[in-house]
């Protein structure tokens, strides 16, 4: 049996990185404090949608990041963030960079862009190309974000690599039935993977220009499906704990994967 504390950040994220980097720290330092050995923020903690993301994007080895780098090492802790790197062909990578207590574990870029509801993130945002897996303290974490979570195949291709927990930072922004679909698609992702799924999203804030950022309800939810625990709308942080013997329980009972 493998147990992890894990905790969302769910902030409010607004258009200034240099804010925004400030309560990613912080974030970092209250999860560690509470006990936490992985903490996740949202997608776009970087720098909100709707301001410039182009201007915002920093390499993977800027002050930003290091910022973060800096604090996952002085709180001994696995940070997931949502940032921006520049793309080659002048566009931006959506990223999550994973930093532990000894330096960079992973990086994975959005593949999903959010081209629906009449919005085309592709305009702007470059799509990766790669599933990603990283070992956190005896668990293999996968990674995505946010509009991932509408293709099932994602998440069991994650399980399929050794995936037991999946970690969806988002910027789910507020619509006519987008709160329930959330809900269902968060908790459907981690029946489909038969993992641990933590999702974090930005609490609701007014939008950004003509963005909506979050509506929260950032949650932990179990291999069955069912949500262990939940957020509402306002900042906070969640702090929940895996097991892995839940995930090798429901695999066993229900063999939906097949080898992995």
């Amino acid at each position: 049996m493998t147990t992890l504390t894990v905790a969302a950040a769910q902030l409010a994220c607004g258009p200034d990185p240099a804010a925004n980097r400030d309560q990613v720290v912080a974030a970092v330092a209250a999860a560690a404090e509470r006990g936490a050995r992985l903490v996740v923020t949202p997608e776009a903690s970087m720098t909100c949608f709707g301001s410039d993301l182009a201007v915002a994007a920093e390499p993977l080895d800027g002050p930003w990041a290091g910022a973060v780098r800096a604090a996952a090492r002085e709180h001994r802790i696995t940070a997931v963030v949502g940032m921006f790197e520049p793309a080659p062909d002048g566009r931006v990578y959506n990223t999550l960079l994973v930093v532990g207590p000894d330096g960079d574990l992973a990086r994975y870029r959005k593949i999903h862009l959010y081209d629906a509801f009449g919005v085309r993130e592709s305009d702007t945002v470059a799509p990766g190309d790669e599933l990603v897996t990283v070992p956190v303290d005896g668990v293999t974490v996968g990674l995505a974000t946010c509009y991932d979570v509408r293709f099932a195949d994602q998440f069991t291709g994650l399980a399929r690599a050794g995936a037991t927990l999946v970690v969806l930072p988002a910027s789910w922004g507020e619509g006519p039935g987008k709160a329930e679909q959330w809900d269902l698609l968060t908790r459907a992702r981690a029946a489909d993977a038969q993992a641990w799924l933590l999702a974090c999203d930005q609490a609701w804030a007014p939008p950004c220009g003509r963005a909506p950022l979050g509506i929260g309800r950032s949650v932990l939810a179990d291999p069955w499906g069912a949500a262990r625990a939940r957020l509402g709308g306002e900042p906070g942080m969640l702090i929940g704990e895996i097991d892995t013997n839940v995930v090798d329980a429901a695999r066993a009972r229900v063999p939906l994967l097949g080898p992995t």
